[in-house]
């Protein structure tokens, strides 16, 4: 079975922790004694009141979970009937910048987050750079949020639209933008949040990628 080796990046606060730990939950790939943890976690260390808080599948580490951020790089692995996966889930902030680029170095694509109320800023950009740079074939631009901007369509073709002029020129071979919820999940493995919306979801455009290495 092919293996799609991808990061997720953007910058801070974006939600690319929350994403991965939902897209884990979603898919069915948390066990019984890693829901046990995630639901202790979340009334300990939690964000999200008495839900449960998916970022905190992935940040691990005990300085991320007091402040709040993705400093290391975090590994998991799940896979669909058609695929399966390695992610790495990468830092926002800029001085964590390095420990990106190196996951971006052996990936076949990017989960590229960015928060519907910002759009594209300043870190958004400096990832895209450092993935041509590096060569990662293929970017999905995952507008999360989605849900605090009402689903708003002109909010998402808006930044859509940003994103695919910085890109077209960068020599990127596939290219897609979809709207998000990374905390109800929606458009994460399933439909959701927008009926505008017609193009895959996050796991649909995953297992459709065409540039991926073998287990």
């Amino acid at each position: 079975m092919a293996r799609l080796s991808f990061l997720t990046c953007g910058s801070v606060d974006d939600g690319k922790s929350t994403l991965i730990g939902r897209l884990l939950y979603d898919a069915g790939r948390l066990y019984d004694d890693q829901l046990a943890d995630l639901e202790n976690d979340s009334r300990r260390h939690g964000t999200q009141g008495d839900d449960l808080d998916f970022a905190l599948v992935v940040d691990g580490l005990r300085d991320e979970r007091s402040q709040g951020i993705t400093i290391d790089v975090a590994h998991r692995y799940f896979s669909t009937g058609l695929r399966s996966f390695m992610i790495a889930d990468t830092p926002g902030h800029e001085q964590y910048t390095r420990n990106m680029a190196m996951a971006a170095s052996t990936a076949d694509a990017a989960v590229l987050l960015v928060d519907a109320r910002n759009g594209i800023v300043t870190q958004t950009m400096r990832h895209i750079r450092i993935l041509s740079i590096i060569g990662v074939p293929s970017i999905v631009l995952a507008v999360n949020k989605m849900d605090l901007v009402g689903w708003d369509r002109g909010v998402f073709e808006e930044i859509s639209e940003r994103f695919f002029e910085v890109t077209y020129e960068l020599g990127f071979k596939e290219l897609q933008s979809i709207p998000v919820s990374a905390l109800s999940g929606a458009n994460i493995c399933f439909a959701g949040g927008a009926d505008w919306y017609e193009g895959p979801s996050l796991v649909n455009w995953l297992e459709s990628v065409s540039s991926v290495g073998t287990e």
